[in-house]
């Protein structure tokens, strides 16, 4: 159910935390890599951006993605992880995107009326980097 929530929606909001430890919170466009498990978050000029400047020198950011059904339904998912700047991958995003982007590694994932009874739940994320380098791309 989470990985059809994430795969039907088509922005979220990208929370890091600026060199002056005031936080920053922004609408973004996102693809979730179900290989890798992780989520590539890009943009047109994207490098250029006070997020990705936010990434590149504080890890820790969190990624959010929520939407409303009616009548009253709130649903989301919350993904606090660890950010890497890697040089390519922004063209999967979408057509014109800059090659750069933010991988986020889930570390904590709280979910919320997601499933049909609308419990929320949250969990730990214990993730293996198997890639020779260390950049989750894969072996």
């Amino acid at each position: 159910m989470e990985i059809e929530f994430l795969l039907s929606q088509q922005h979220g909001r990208l929370a890091t935390v600026g060199a002056d430890g005031q936080p920053h919170v922004v609408p973004v466009a996102f693809r979730f890599d179900e290989e890798l498990d992780v989520i590539d978050v890009g943009g047109p000029i994207v490098a250029r951006t006070k997020k990705f400047r936010d990434a590149q020198r504080n890890s820790r950011v969190t990624f959010l993605v929520d939407d409303i059904l009616p009548p009253w339904r709130p649903r989301g998912i919350e993904i606090r992880g660890e950010a890497r700047i890697l040089p390519v991958g922004g063209n999967l995003i979408h057509e014109g995107f800059s090659p750069d982007i933010i991988r986020i590694t889930p570390r904590r994932i709280v979910v919320w009326g997601v499933k049909a009874n609308r419990e929320g739940s949250a969990r730990n994320v214990t993730v293996v980097d198997l890639s020779p380098d260390g950049s989750g791309s894969g072996p």
